[in-house]
C-alpha cells in the first residue's frame, strides 16, 4: 500500500504545482516596473497585480554615479508574516519609491534596481534586476513654489509614517481584542460606559450585541447610529466604526460587585468575520441605587425612548461620525465664524491690517485679497497640523510656545513693527539675504507672501492658543479613531471660518485713501494697534501691575502723539473735531489707568468699580480656589469629598490662556454664581497648568484634554462629563450646568 501511495503523492504534488504555475502572471506582468524623472527627482513605480506584492527590503537600488543619488525614500508597507521570510514590509496594488538627485556635471545615469515579490499563491519570484539609462541633463531647478510643495509632500509622508506606526497597519487580522479593544465602567452609581475602540480596518455587527448583567437590572440601552454597509457575511447591515460608547442605567442593584456580561461580533475589512466574543466584567458602583420602577429585561437592547445627554464638545465628536461629510465641514465652518468673535482671534485683525498698510506704495484690492488669502490659508493649515499632532499625542503645539522667551521675541516684533508703522524706519532684509532670494524668486510680491504667511503660521501657534468646543471635539475624535483626514480637514474648514472675517477686513483696508496725511494718521493707527497686540502677549507673562502700566502707557501717549492736545482752528473739519473728542476720552481713560497704578492696582476695564471700598468687600465677590498640582493631590480632595457628599469643581487654567482670564473677570467674580456655589456647598479646585510641566500634563492626560479653558463637575467622586465645560461661558448658562449637578 506504501509502495502504491508514495508515488501517487509525488504525481499529485508535481500536477498541483505546475498548475499553479500556469496560473502565474509573467513577472513584468506581476510587477510592472517603470521610472521617470520629474523636477530633481527619480520616481520608481511598480504597478502590482491583484493577488501578488512586492517585498520593501528586497528593493535595491543603484547608479553608475552613485554620488548623484540621495536617499531613497520608501512608501509605507504593511506588516506581513511571511512564511518565507518572517515578518516583513510588502507592497500591494502600487508603490512609488523616490530618489532625489544631487547636484553634478552629469547628463545621464544608468539606473540598477533590484526587487523581489510573490504570489498569494504561496510561490516566490526569483529577485529580478533592471538597468534603466535616464536623462538628467534637462532637469531644471525646481521653482520657490515647487520647493515649498515638495517639502509639505514629505512632510505629510513622514506625519503618515509616525500615524501608520502607531496604529500598527496589518496584512493579516488581529487579535480580537487589539482589533475591538473593550472597556466598560462605572460612570456614577446608576449608569455604566461601555466602549469599543475599533481598529480602523474593523467592524462590530449593530445587532450582534447582547447584555446581561447579575445584581442588578438595566434600562433601555441607546446605541448610536451606524453605518449601512454591504457585508460579505450578512448583505446589507448597519455596522459600527471607530470609537462606539453606550451608556447603560442600573437599577435595582441588590448586591456589589455587579457582574457585566457583554456579547458582541465583528469583522475584518480584509474578509475574516471573527466568532461572538463574550466579555465579563465585576463592576463596584460608586453607591448602591435606591428602588425603580423600571422593568425591562436583561437582554433588552432595543431602540432608547431619550437620547443620553452629551456636553458640547462630545456632541461635536458625535457630529463627526455621521455619514454626511458636507454637513459636518459646513457646521465646522459655522463653528469657525462664531470662533472668529472670541478675544483669541481679535489680535489676527491689527496683524494682517498692519501688513496690508505696512506695504510700500499703493496696494491694490487684489493685492491686499491675495494677501490675507494667503494669512488665512497659512493659519488654517497651522491650526489643522497643530490639532492633528494634538489628537494624536495629546500634546497642545500652541502651549509649547507659550515660553516667556517666545512671548517676549514676537513682542518685540510687533515693537518693531510699531515703529516701522511710525515712520523711523524702513524694515528691510540684509543685502546678501536679499540677493539669496531673489536668487530663488525675482518675484517680488512673491516674497511679501512668504512674510505673510510666515505671519500667519506664528500667529496661528503664538497668538490664539485656548481651546473650543469645536476644537477640543475634533482632537477627541482623532485621538479615538486616529481619521486625521477627516478631523484634520474639519479643523482646516474651522479655521478657514475663522479667517472668512480677516479676508474681508484684509480686502477693505485696501479701499483707505492712499494719498495726504490721512494715510501717515491709518499708519500711525495700525502702529498703535500693533503695540496693543504686543502688550497683550506680555501680558501672559509679566505681573498684573506690570501689565496695568504698559496699559497705561500706551493708552495715555497714544492720542497726545496723534494729535489729541493740539489747538483747534477754525478751519478744522467736523471730522477732525469728532477725532479731538474720542482721543480726550481715551486720554482721560488712560488717566483713571494711572491712578489704578498709583492704588497698587485693579481692573482696568471697571476701574471706578471698587473706588472708595474695602479691600475685603471686593475680595468677597470672588470664588477663592485651591491650587492643585497633581493627579494624587485631586484623588485625596475627590475621596474626601466622596465622603462629605459634595460636589467638587474643577477649574483647568493658564496665565496664557485669555478665555480663562474672561472667565475669571466675568463669571467667577459673579455675585450670583459666588451665591449659588456656597450655597451648594461646592469645593472649587484649580489646575494652573501655565508650565505645561509633567504634572500638567499627566492631569490633562487622565480627563483628555489638550489645554484650557475647561470646567469639570465631579459628584460622588466622579466626574459628571456631560456637565463638563469646555471654552468660555457665560454666567447663565454657567448656573444651569452647576444646577444640573446638583
Amino acid at each position: 500500500m506504501k509502495r502504491l501511495l508514495l508515488p501517487l503523492f509525488f504525481i499529485l504534488s508535481t500536477f498541483s504545482l505546475a498548475q499553479a504555475e500556469d496560473d502565474l502572471l509573467p513577472l513584468d506582468k506581476a510587477f510592472s516596473f517603470k521610472a521617470s524623472v520629474v523636477n530633481n527627482e527619480i520616481l520608481l513605480n511598480w504597478d502590482i497585480a491583484k493577488g501578488y506584492y512586492l517585498y520593501k527590503e528586497k528593493i535595491k537600488i543603484s547608479a553608475d554615479f552613485s554620488a548623484l543619488l540621495g536617499s531613497a525614500e520608501f512608501p509605507i508597507a504593511k506588516i506581513r508574516n511571511d512564511e518565507f521570510f518572517g515578518k516583513i514590509g510588502v507592497y500591494r496594488d502600487n508603490a512609488v519609491v523616490v530618489v532625489p538627485v544631487l547636484k553634478g556635471d552629469a547628463k545621464s545615469i544608468l539606473l540598477t534596481v533590484s526587487y523581489q515579490g510573490c504570489a498569494d499563491l504561496g510561490v516566490c519570484y526569483p529577485p529580478i534586476t533592471k538597468s534603466v539609462a535616464l536623462n538628467i541633463g534637462s532637469m531644471r531647478s525646481s521653482s520657490l513654489a515647487d520647493n515649498a510643495f515638495n517639502l509639505f509632500s514629505r512632510a505629510t509622508n513622514k506625519a503618515q509614517s509616525i500615524v501608520e506606526k502607531i496604529i500598527s497597519v496589518s496584512d493579516e487580522p488581529l487579535p480580537a481584542d487589539d482589533a475591538f479593544k473593550f472597556s466598560v465602567v462605572a460612570i456614577d452609581a446608576n449608569t455604566l460606559l461601555a466602549r469599543w475602540a475599533i481598529h480602523q480596518e474593523y467592524y462590530l455587527y449593530h445587532d450582534k450585541f447582547f447584555f446581561d448583567i447579575k445584581g442588578a437590572k438595566f434600562g433601555d440601552i441607546v446605541f448610536p447610529k451606524g453605518k449601512i454597509k454591504d457585508d460579505e457575511f450578512f448583505g446589507k447591515i448597519e455596522v459600527h466604526k471607530g470609537v462606539l460608547e453606550v451608556k447603560i442605567p442600573i437599577t435595582n442593584v441588590s448586591n456589589q460587585p455587579i457582574t457585566v456580561i457583554v456579547k458582541y461580533q465583528g469583522c475584518w475589512e480584509g474578509g475574516v468575520c471573527y466568532p461572538p466574543q463574550e466579555k465579563t466584567k465585576d463592576i463596584i458602583l460608586p453607591s448602591q441605587t435606591g428602588s425603580s420602577n423600571v422593568n425591562t429585561t436583561p437582554e433588552k437592547t432595543s431602540a432608547p425612548n431619550t437620547q443620553v445627554e452629551l456636553n458640547e464638545a462630545d456632541q461635536i465628536t458625535a457630529l463627526l461620525q455621521q455619514d454626511s461629510i458636507l454637513l459636518v465641514l459646513a457646521s465646522f465652518f459655522g463653528f469657525g465664524l462664531l470662533l472668529s468673535l472670541t478675544p483669541c482671534v481679535f489680535p489676527m485683525i491689527p496683524i494682517l491690517s498692519g501688513i496690508i498698510v505696512g506695504q510700500k506704495g499703493e496696494v491694490s484690492t487684489k493685492k491686499a485679497l491675495i494677501m490675507s488669502i494667503v494669512f488665512v490659508l497659512s493659519m488654517s493649515i497651522t491650526y489643522s497640523i497643530a490639532g492633528v499632532l494634538a489628537g494624536y499625542f495629546g500634546e497642545n503645539l500652541q502651549a509649547l510656545f507659550q515660553t516667556p522667551w517666545i512671548l517676549a521675541i514676537f513682542s518685540l516684533i510687533f515693537v518693531a513693527l510699531a515703529f516701522s508703522m511710525f515712520g523711523y524706519y524702513e524694515i528691510q532684509l540684509p543685502a546678501s539675504l536679499q540677493g539669496k532670494i531673489t536668487k530663488i524668486s525675482n518675484d517680488q510680491e512673491g516674497r511679501h507672501l512668504i512674510g505673510v504667511a510666515i505671519m500667519g503660521f506664528l500667529s496661528a501657534l503664538i497668538v490664539g492658543p485656548c481651546v473650543a468646543p469645536p476644537l477640543a471635539g475634533a482632537l477627541i475624535y482623532i485621538g479615538q479613531t486616529g481619521d486625521a483626514l477627516l478631523g484634520g480637514l474639519s479643523l482646516f474648514v474651522m479655521s478657514l471660518g475663522m479667517g472668512a472675517p480677516l479676508v474681508a477686513i484684509g480686502a477693505g483696508v485696501s479701499k483707505l485713501p492712499k494719498a495726504g496725511d490721512w494715510m501717515d494718521n491709518v499708519k500711525y493707527v495700525f502702529g498703535i494697534l500693533m503695540l496693543v497686540v504686543a502688550i497683550y502677549l506680555l501680558d501672559r507673562i509679566v505681573s498684573p501691575l506690570a501689565s496695568l502700566v504698559l496699559w497705561a502707557m500706551l493708552i495715555t501717549i497714544s492720542p497726545i502723539a496723534m494729535g489729541t492736545l493740539n489747538t483747534q482752528t477754525s478751519t478744522s473739519s467736523p471730522w477732525q473735531r469728532i477725532f479731538k473728542a474720542l482721543g480726550l476720552i481715551i486720554l482721560g481713560y488712560g488717566i483713571l489707568l494711572w491712578v489704578l497704578v498709583a492704588r497698587g492696582g485693579g481692573d482696568m476695564f471697571q476701574p471706578l468699580s471698587d473706588w472708595g471700598a474695602s479691600n475685603v468687600a471686593t475680595e468677597s465677590v470672588q470664588i477663592k480656589f485651591e491650587r492643585i498640582k497633581s493627579v494624587d493631590e485631586l484623588d485625596q480632595i475627590l475621596a474626601k469629598a466622596k465622603s462629605n457628599n459634595q460636589i467638587v469643581m474643577l477649574d483647568f487654567y493658564a496665565d496664557w490662556c485669555i478665555s480663562c482670564k474672561e472667565l475669571e473677570r466675568f463669571v467667577f467674580s459673579n455675585a450670583n454664581v459666588v451665591n449659588e456655589m456656597a450655597m451648594a456647598n461646592v469645593i472649587t479646585l484649580q489646575a494652573d497648568v501655565t508650565e505645561n510641566n509633567a504634572n500638567d500634563k499627566a492631569l490633562m492626560k487622565r480627563f483628555g484634554l489638550v489645554g484650557p479653558p475647561a470646567i469639570l463637575f465631579f459628584n460622588n467622586g466622579i466626574e459628571s462629563r456631560s456637565q463638563r465645560i469646555i471654552g468660555e461661558i457665560n454666567v447663565q448658562d454657567f448656573l444651569i450646568h452647576l444646577n444640573k449637578t446638583k
